[in-house]
């Protein structure tokens, strides 16, 4: 369940809780409604901790060696001349 559902549930229950008055026979709506926000908001805290573990710190790149440097080829220097 995404962030989205989480906060539909708590939507949804504080809709039930604080404003309806229907009578169903057997079913306590308003408990009904705290039970969908107390998932609801177990629901944000979860995503809130599993998206800041998601959260990876790439390390700063390897630089780079430019080993490009102009060689001479006088014949002496590269051990090779004699």
């Amino acid at each position: 369940m995404g962030l989205g559902g989480c906060i539909i549930l708590i939507a949804v229950g504080a809709i039930l809780t604080f404003a309806t008055d229907w009578d169903m026979q057997g079913v306590n709506l308003n408990l009904v409604g705290v039970i969908f926000m107390i998932v609801g908001l177990i629901g944000v805290a979860t995503f809130s901790s599993i998206a800041r573990r998601r959260r990876v710190v790439v390390p700063p790149a390897t630089p780079v060696i430019d080993d490009t440097r102009p060689h001479s080829r006088d014949g002496y220097s590269d051990g090779y001349g004699v």
